[in-house]
């Protein structure tokens, strides 16, 4: 038998005073009920209820049982409403993870919207160049930069990720645009720390740019040191857009970038959608899926 049902019929004796309106409140027969208590006793080996032919009552053990049924069918109930009330709306916590760059120039000035919108939901959102493994991890969901390999995630594709070369007006007045990759050479190219020597700027064998005074894993500082005039950088075009549309950055080189990489938002298949993951879903693709 189900034992929290028959812990519910016990609980249900105890505060009826007998088996037969017990039955009527739990819909079932006088023979049922006793099957239920039997069953409990068992499982025990103690006596739950002293019966008689007139009444009944608890015994000892059956007072301090009674009593710990209560307490778990109250968290039961409480596990069971809070989790209707999850599925009724977007609430709980929600645990995300994305590349830095995507993270800090794009998605995380986005989330005060998504937030005011669902004020029942709490955001973690972690920043790192690492592939997360979001089961493993417990994350919601992903952006993933570059082929997904995973295909028991649900990929849900965004705009591509591109890459830009470019340099300040003041920096392009004192030392000129670079017109071919050969050009870099003669140019500070503020590099990353990161990057391998082989993948350097990432444009062909004729990129050999000149060692730069600053060098920064972080793609919000080498942007402020281009617009500070000190040298080319090549970031995700998402980073500088705003920057480029007004004039305080130039791109340059663009018949020479690299491929568009593909970006998605994965989430775990066969994971029981929440509202609260629905929602960030529908959020994401909203301001940055594809067109």
């Amino acid at each position: 038998m189900d034992r929290l049902r028959s812990m519910e019929v016990f609980v249900g004796v105890a505060d009826a005073g007998s088996f037969t309106a017990a039955a009527r409140v739990f819909e079932m027969s006088v023979v049922m009920v006793g099957k239920h208590i039997a069953e409990l006793e068992q499982r025990l080996g103690a006596r739950l209820l002293n019966r008689t032919t007139r009444r009944q009552s608890l015994t000892e053990i059956g007072e301090q049982y009674c009593e710990q049924c209560r307490q778990i069918l109250a968290h039961v109930q409480s596990a069971e409403s809070g989790a209707l009330a999850m599925r009724s709306g977007a609430r709980g916590n929600l645990r995300i993870s994305a590349p830095v760059a995507f993270g800090s120039a794009l998605l995380a000035p986005r989330l005060p919207d998504y937030m005011a919108a669902h004020p029942e939901v709490s955001v973690d959102l972690e920043l790192s160049e690492r592939i997360s493994d979001v089961v493993e991890e417990g994350l919601d969901a992903a952006i993933r930069i570059g082929r997904l390999e995973d295909s028991t995630m649900i990929a849900r594709p965004l705009k591509p990720y591109g890459m830009v070369i470019c340099a300040s007006p003041a920096y392009l007045a004192r030392h000129g645009a670079p017109h071919t990759p050969a050009d870099l050479a003669q140019h500070q190219c503020l590099d990353f720390l990161h990057w391998r020597r082989v993948v350097r700027w990432r444009l062909n064998a004729e990129a050999t740019p000149q060692p730069s005074r600053f060098r920064s894993n972080n793609g919000q500082a080498l942007k402020q040191m281009a617009l500070n005039g000190y040298g080319l950088v090549m970031l995700a075009e998402i980073v500088v857009s705003e920057e480029i549309a007004d004039g305080r950055l130039v791109p340059l080189l663009r018949d020479h970038m690299p491929p568009l990489r593909p970006l998605h938002l994965i989430y775990p298949r066969g994971r029981q959608a929440t509202p609260k993951l629905n929602s960030f879903v529908d959020f994401v693709v909203k301001h940055f899926g594809l067109r």
